[in-house]
């Protein structure tokens, strides 16, 4: 495992940068949501929400990842 990690170095950076723009991913489908008509905003919204939840864990796996790749 930490072998294949060693390969794969930039892997924890990449991670990180992909949890940022999953912020940025979050914010546009939400404004995207206030733009569409009532019937469809629930859908819309709950959809921003849901991509909401991603930036966290890919973070957490980010560091992780940085731990090993630091062994």
């Amino acid at each position: 495992m930490g072998t294949a990690l060693n390969r794969l170095r930039p892997v924890s950076t990449a991670l990180h940068a992909t949890s940022l723009g999953l912020v940025g991913l979050c914010l546009a489908l939400w404004i995207r949501a206030k733009t569409v008509d009532q019937e469809e905003r629930g859908n819309a919204e709950r959809r921003a929400l849901f991509v909401g939840l991603w930036p966290l864990m890919v973070w957490l796996i980010g560091d992780t990842v940085r731990e090993f790749e630091k062994q």
